[in-house]
């Protein structure tokens, strides 16, 4: 018997969709990261252009079953091959997955009066930190990245307002979820700071590792309850008028 390919037609479109999937997905990121100016900014519109490349392979498999199904039922190797691109939709998730979770993190970012997550971790040094201890002070917690340009630029600037707030109650902490000896290796030769750098090697709640956009900061009151503050693409000044604002709030 002679193999067809036109009366298989949805069996090598499912075959070929993961495969399809992914190269499409990459190629799209790659190059629509490569013509990004803001990585940050343009985000969203990244993902859901990668998103929709990685499904076409699926809906061109679904789109040749139904052309297959107006000339009767589906033959076997027609429902192999749908099953094999719907398979194939799973792998959109890993976009998708970011895509929400930028979603969340600005929701998370404008919870107001809502007491803050304790947390309990050490720094890059081995010392142990608990939110539970700086209660009455104003906490500025700066989600960052090594890899990432704008939290190069504001560290100078947190660790000068660390500096000049520190007698007033701020309480200043960066947080990487980066390697320890990454981190250890990058203060040491690029950006040195006083205030502490948290890890994630202790009870950190989603709420303050969970990011998709660095930097990131958070926001605590004297009460400890999380307060809005002004995020990435906003001006330092306002960051630090947020901070001061709190810091009058005397307990």
């Amino acid at each position: 018997m002679v193999f067809n390919p036109l009366q298989h037609k949805v069996l090598i479109a499912g075959l070929l969709s993961p495969l399809a999937a992914a190269y499409l997905g990459a190629r799209v990121y790659g190059e629509l990261t490569a013509a990004s100016t803001d990585r940050n900014e343009d985000f969203v519109y990244r993902l859901t252009v990668v998103i929709l490349a990685m499904t076409a392979p699926a809906v061109l498999t679904f789109s040749l079953a139904l052309w297959s199904r107006r000339s009767g039922m589906w033959s076997r190797s027609d429902r192999v091959g749908l099953s094999i691109a719907m398979l194939s939709l799973g792998l959109a998730f890993v976009p998708l997955r970011g895509l929400i979770g930028r979603m969340q993190q600005a929701r998370n970012l404008a919870v107001e009066d809502v007491a803050a997550p304790q947390f309990e971790t050490v720094d890059i040094t081995g010392k142990t930190h608990r939110l539970q201890d700086h209660l009455g002070r104003v906490v500025l917690i700066n989600a960052w990245a090594t890899w990432c340009p704008p939290c190069r630029e504001e560290m100078p600037l947190l660790d000068r307002l660390y500096s000049d707030r520190r007698d007033d109650g701020l309480t200043v902490f960066g947080l990487s979820i980066e390697e320890l000896e990454l981190q250890q290796k990058f203060v040491k030769e690029q950006v040195p700071v006083s205030y502490p750098l948290l890890t994630i090697n202790g009870n950190v709640p989603s709420l303050y590792k969970d990011i998709q956009r660095w930097p990131a900061f958070i926001l605590i009151d004297r009460k400890g309850k999380l307060q809005p503050v002004p995020q990435a693409g906003e001006s330092f000044e306002k960051i630090e008028a947020a901070v001061d604002a709190l810091l009058k709030d005397t307990p």
